[in-house]
């Protein structure tokens, strides 16, 4: 399921990065100041989104790293929180349904 919003949100951000990028080049040729203006906005805002999302994945890769770090560190640790969370989880579930 993560994998599948994750893909979601990088086809999204590449087709408006394209469709961005086709507005660009369609009004390449209209000279008028505000136009220029808003090519010049929206390239500026291209590029910071474009910096955006790579830092983002830079970080997730790092957090994910970390997280893999602990988990090897402190192995029983992690599988005993895990157990606590799921017993808890399924405990509220269960009582959901009733």
């Amino acid at each position: 399921m993560k994998r599948n919003h994750q893909n979601e949100i990088q086809a999204s951000a590449a087709n408006l990065a394209e469709d961005a990028q086709e507005l660009l080049a369609a009004t390449a040729n209209v000279a008028e100041t505000k136009v220029i203006e808003a090519r010049k906005r929206l390239a500026a805002a291209l590029e910071r989104g474009k910096e955006a999302w790579g830092q983002a994945q830079d970080y997730a890769v790092a957090q994910a790293k970390a997280a893999d770090e602990v988990i090897r560190d402190h192995p029983y640790q992690s599988i005993g929180i895990a157990f606590g969370v799921g017993a808890l989880l399924g405990l509220l579930m269960s009582r959901r349904s009733s």
